[in-house]
């Protein structure tokens, strides 16, 4: 049986990209407060609100990192990757929150007309700039080191994106004499914000329940084209964060050597680490009768 390789490097890395990403974070908070607060604008002030949810975020993220790089121990058999799936499950509770309380924010609160101070756009053009070229770069570095918490967080930077446009859209033109407007972006905002983190459950959900991670029939296939298995009987498969692990039970022929049995074996974890890029399998024998 093989387990998740640890990559000491990559993990390094991955803290990395966060740490910066959470510098950036906190920039991008500072300048919408001060817009928001100057401004008056219910949309920026819930953007901000936003931002100082991904900075949270981003210290979390660089802890579960740490334990997630930690190798298998006698509590964690599997290793500690799957703490990385959970910190995206965490980060789609907190955005979940802060969604409906903005929404709520938004309908309770009386339209009332925002200041368009001339340097305060440049501010939210230069968040907007930030934004991109994070978005850009994290999810550049989460494909190169396959990491489902930096993909998480690039889309949810993407997003930034968006709101940070639905904002800037509806604070200028309630400060033209819409001021209903801020209400309105404050509400899409909301909603950018919830579909982000019913994408992220999506994403999480499957694997911290277990759900399988590869097709019972390919697992199957692969495993009967290899020579003396006569049968697959059972196939079970789920993600363990950073690999898939799989667990099957085949036949061979009763008459034939362990180590026989053995080599046929080691034929399917090579052939299911090859075809469906599985790193942990545990197989069981069984002769048949």
């Amino acid at each position: 049986m093989g387990h998740d390789k640890l990559d000491p490097e990559r993990d390094r890395q991955v803290r990395r990209v966060i740490v910066i990403e959470g510098l950036a974070n906190v920039a991008v908070l500072a300048l919408k407060l001060v817009v928001g607060v100057s401004t008056g604008s219910l949309a920026v002030l819930g953007d901000a609100l936003h931002s100082l949810g991904d900075v949270a975020n981003n210290a979390v993220a660089w802890f579960v990192v740490r334990i997630s790089s930690q190798p298998p121990d006698r509590d964690h058999p599997y290793g500690h990757r799957k703490f990385e799936t959970l910190a995206v499950f965490v980060l789609a509770t907190l955005l979940t929150v802060l969604g409906i309380e903005l929404a709520l924010g938004a309908l309770r609160r009386e339209a009332q007309p925002t200041a368009g101070d001339p340097w305060a756009l440049p501010l939210m053009l230069g968040v907007l700039v930030i934004n991109v070229g994070l978005a850009s770069w994290e999810g550049a570095w989460a494909r190169r080191l396959r990491s489902d918490i930096l993909g998480a967080d690039a889309r949810h930077t993407f997003a930034d994106v968006l709101t940070t446009i639905v904002v800037i859209v509806g604070w200028q033109l309630s400060a033209r004499g819409y001021p209903w407007l801020d209400t309105v972006c404050a509400i899409a905002v909301a909603a950018f914000v919830l579909a982000l983190a019913f994408g992220l459950f999506r994403r999480a959900i499957p694997i911290l329940v277990d759900s399988i991670a590869v097709e019972p029939e390919a697992v199957g296939d692969v495993a009967r084209a290899v020579d003396g298995v006569h049968r697959v009987t059972t196939v079970r498969s789920r993600s363990t964060g950073g690999s898939t692990a799989i667990d099957m039970v085949v036949t061979v022929d009763s008459g034939i050597t362990a180590a026989e049995a053995h080599a046929i074996t080691d034929a399917i974890e090579e052939a299911l680490r090859t075809q469906l890029s599985v790193e942990d399998v545990t197989i069981h024998v069984e002769p048949e009768s």
